[in-house]
């Protein structure tokens, strides 16, 4: 990692823990070259970056500022300061997020997906019911994980895979917080049981209604479960 890179990393970390708030300005160019050890070329190379990801704003004769998240464009950026905001409120988020990428990626995968799809999601539902007769929920969630990462392979578009890849650690931490009940859990292997029958079918329609359904369990126990119990 070069100066710069390494420059721009640590403060946008600054910025994401809250040391700089939106529309806070960040310290003036020399200051920030002491306290960095390093030249006002590599700062200015850093805002660069930060510009270019518009995480902060330059104001001409004023300084530096920083940028609400939602104007940011860089999207592990924005994972990021997502993963600082309450918990409810961002699972809910992500459901929603979920629910416009995997509708559509299920509804692919019905007319795409072979034999070796399906065993695969054979296998990963055995192991959530498993995980769920031994309350593992860590095995619980990575076989729910694994089960919708092959449904998205199973689409055959390259893209639909990697559009989830940033929002690997907060899938986890979501799905913790949620496979956590009992209740949710059994919710949940009924629905993949669902959405794996539609698949078998080759109904693409039958595959995007069980997995919409999916989705709206999924929200449903988060407020039920989760935000319900939070708040109480």
């Amino acid at each position: 990692m070069s100066l710069p890179d390494d420059l721009a990393e640590q403060l946008l970390t600054a910025i994401i823990d809250g040391a700089y708030p939106p529309d806070s300005a960040l310290p003036p160019e020399g200051e920030l070259s002491e306290q960095g050890g390093v030249s006002r070329l590599t700062v200015r190379e850093a805002i660069k970056q930060l510009r270019a990801q518009n995480v902060v704003r330059v104001v001409r004769g004023r300084g530096t500022y920083v940028n609400p998240p939602d104007r940011w464009t860089a999207l592990d950026a924005v994972v990021r300061a997502a993963s600082r905001t309450a918990s409810g409120a961002l699972s809910e988020q992500l459901i929603e997020a979920r629910r416009l990428i995997e509708n559509g990626a299920c509804e692919l995968a019905a007319s795409r997906r072979d034999a070796s799809h399906l065993e695969e999601l054979r296998r990963h539902l055995a192991t959530m019911r498993e995980a769920a007769e031994a309350a593992d929920t860590e095995l619980f969630v990575q076989a729910d994980i694994d089960f919708h990462d092959t449904v998205m392979r199973a689409a055959g578009n390259l893209f639909v895979p990697l559009l989830f890849e940033p929002f690997g650690a907060l899938l986890v931490e979501g799905r913790r917080q949620t496979s956590a009940v009992p209740e949710i859990r059994t919710n949940a292997i009924a629905h993949h049981e669902q959405v794996l029958a539609a698949l078998e079918s080759g109904s693409p329609d039958a595959a995007r209604t069980t997995m919409n359904a999916h989705m709206n369990q999924t929200a449903d126990d988060l407020r039920t479960h989760v935000i319900k119990r939070d708040l109480d």
